[in-house]
């Protein structure tokens, strides 16, 4: 059982990173610099805040993953999950997917367009970002609600 709970902990501590860390960037870091930076400043101020979050979402998914897929394992498999188990587990898997495409292709994209400068290009390279983010955080907010009132469901 500490096992488990130990799992569990470390599960909820990379989840809530992860989520709480969009909300914070989507609700505040970003709107507090729009309101006081102009683009030469807040571009690459955003670019810079968004690089070490990346880093820790990405340290935060793999403990996502091998907790989430060691408890399940360790209860039976997905065969004996309740159903809630397997829907939070199918919404991870499509908020990685997010996650690697804001990654590897949107934030490279803006990467580039901010070391060169081009703050017409990076705008709406870090409004895109934003979208996607705003996309994972209600997928993530979802998954929450799923853990706790699935369960009674």
């Amino acid at each position: 059982m500490t096992l488990y709970a130990s799992l569990l902990f470390l599960h909820l501590l990379a989840a809530t990173f992860w989520v709480g860390g969009m909300a914070c960037m989507h609700f505040a870091v970003r709107p507090s610099a729009v309101a006081r930076l102009d683009p030469p400043q807040r571009l690459p101020f955003m670019t810079a805040a968004l690089g070490r979050f990346f880093d820790g979402v990405t340290a935060a998914i793999v403990v996502i993953l091998v907790t989430g897929l060691a408890m399940v394992f360790g209860r039976g498999g997905f065969g004996a999950a309740h159903w809630s188990v397997h829907a939070m587990f199918t919404l991870g898997l499509v908020m990685m997917a997010v996650f690697g495409h804001i990654r590897w292709a949107a934030y490279p994209r803006l990467q580039r367009a901010v070391a060169s400068s081009e703050w017409k290009a990076a705008a709406p390279a870090l409004d895109g970002i934003r979208r996607l983010v705003a996309v994972n955080l209600g997928l993530g907010v979802a998954v929450y609600g799923i853990a706790t009132i699935g369960r009674v469901l």
